[in-house]
């Protein structure tokens, strides 16, 4: 007998504030570290900077009335902390929390669950004037006086909380994702020293939400591959476990446990990359339980042997600037530990990520098996060229397969036992891509505009979209 997805499943899609917000500096908001590395970024490459990004600011009664229409039960979507708090701490910004209340209040009017993402890479620009942001111990009480704020707000509309976007992502790509100022550029232990701060906030936002929140739900939102060997042979199989302690089960470990991962921080230790960590710090974390894990998910990682002897060095994921396959600038590489690689056996999309449904159904599986604890996706999707006929339609066939096929082994997930909350893919709408611009389109809903001209970013719907609509309306049962 066919399984059907639980009734009060939650359906939607996720963006994140200054991805998609703009009015980067209006009433009253200052500017965050996307706006600064974003502006470098189109000066570098020519991507689109998030001073308008898809005028989200201008136009949320209209995204809200188009996510009713496609039959959205819930939206995943951040807060700007620089909009909230310009300076970081201080007073309030009346004009910028007003936004976030209208916003929640069109989407509960609607019937749309609000998910809630404190912090997605916008570090108000002040702090890392102030102190270097992430670097200094000092932004987790300033996230703390943040998050409070925010959490108390909103405490009586907003059951699920989010709390630090994608961690282990920032450690991969540190530069993308926060400023980095230049005395610090080229040390790795930062990244390591930023995410324990994380990892502290993490702790902190936790327990605000069980003290504040009447039966609210808190997690972290993760970046998530799952690391297969590129090879059955032992030592391509070590590195595969190497790499899923160090990407993956260093956080998990964190957020379900309390602790880091032993081989991990054996492996960072002997390296010089292992943080500093004080005297109090474990048992605060150990006191921040996650209810559920969201996950962000969109394609699988493969790994094999990296022998001390073989004159590498430790080096980071590169990246896809052109959107041309086969151009990714490197791989991710640990002498002695593993180094990451392209997997054979699978396509990737045009920016050279694999393309893994499989992945998905895995990494549910294997995470649920490992700690007992309610799912949900954030983010899964995507990024391609999409094309605008004169008749005014996008044909995304290939999105559509993609989230068709995810979609279906969430569901095989399940049906093995698996609890799964949510499906949220990236993205609503189209938005600003971190390293991409707006070439890079992700979402239901066409935002026309091009990196070097916003225009009036106006919104079509996509094929997906009507798409997508099918599939909430039959509850995930119709997918064709």
């Amino acid at each position: 007998m066919k399984k059907e997805f639980p009734k009060g499943f939650l359906w939607g899609a996720s963006t994140s504030a200054y991805q998609v917000e703009g009015a980067a500096y209006e009433d009253g908001k200052k500017a965050s570290q996307q706006d600064v590395i974003n502006h470098e970024n189109y000066e570098k490459h020519g991507f689109a900077n998030a001073d308008i990004a898809s005028d989200h600011y201008h136009h949320f009664k209209e995204d809200v009335a188009l996510m009713k229409e496609m039959g959205f039960s819930a939206y995943r979507f951040s807060i700007a902390w620089s909009r909230v708090f310009p300076d970081g701490v201080g007073d309030v910004n009346e004009k910028g929390i007003q936004f976030y209340r209208d916003l929640i209040d069109e989407l509960i009017r609607n019937d749309i669950e609000p998910i809630v993402t404190l912090y997605h890479y916008d570090l108000p620009w002040t702090l890392v004037e102030k102190y270097d942001g992430w670097i200094d111990r000092q932004v987790v009480a300033d996230f703390e006086y943040y998050a409070r704020y925010v959490i108390n707000e909103f405490k009586d509309k907003v059951k699920y909380w989010t709390t630090i976007n994608e961690q282990s992502i920032i450690v991969q790509y540190i530069e993308q994702k926060c400023f980095i100022p230049e005395k610090y550029r080229g040390n790795n232990q930062i990244r390591y020293q930023i995410n324990h701060h994380m990892n502290l906030a993490h702790a902190i936002a936790c327990k605000l939400v069980h003290e504040l929140v009447p039966g609210g739900m808190v997690g972290a939102a993760l970046g998530y591959a799952p690391v297969y060997p590129l090879s059955s042979s032992p030592q391509d199989m070590m590195a595969a476990q190497n790499a899923h302690d160090l990407r993956n089960a260093f956080y998990l470990d964190i957020y379900f446990k309390g602790f880091y991962t032993k081989s991990a921080m054996i492996y960072l230790e002997e390296h010089g990359l292992a943080p500093v960590i004080e005297p109090g710090d474990m048992e605060l974390i150990e006191e921040g339980e996650s209810d559920f894990l969201a996950l962000n998910y969109y394609y699988s990682d493969c790994a094999k042997a990296c022998p001390l002897d073989a004159g590498k060095e430790i080096s980071y994921g590169g990246v896809n600037l052109s959107g041309k396959k086969g151009e990714m600038s490197g791989f991710e590489t640990h002498p002695g530990f593993y180094e990451m690689c392209k997997n054979p056996n699978l396509d990737t999309t045009d920016w050279d990520w694999s393309i893994d449904p499989t992945g998905l159904e895995y990494l549910f599986r294997d995470i649920y098996m490992r700690y007992n604890k309610p799912l949900m996706i954030t983010e899964n999707g995507m990024g391609a060229f999409d094309t605008l006929t004169e008749d005014g339609k996008i044909h995304d066939d290939y999105r559509i397969q993609y989230l068709r096929e995810h979609i279906k082994a969430m569901k095989r997930a399940m049906d093995y036992g698996v609890e799964i909350l949510a499906y949220c893919p990236w993205s609503a709408l189209d938005l600003i891509s971190t390293s991409n611009g707006v070439k890079k389109r992700y979402g239901f809903i066409y935002v026309d505009r091009t990196d070097d001209d916003p225009k009036e970013c106006k919104r079509l719907k996509k094929d997906s979209f009507y798409w997508y609509q099918k599939v909430l309306k039959s509850n995930g049962d119709e997918l064709d």
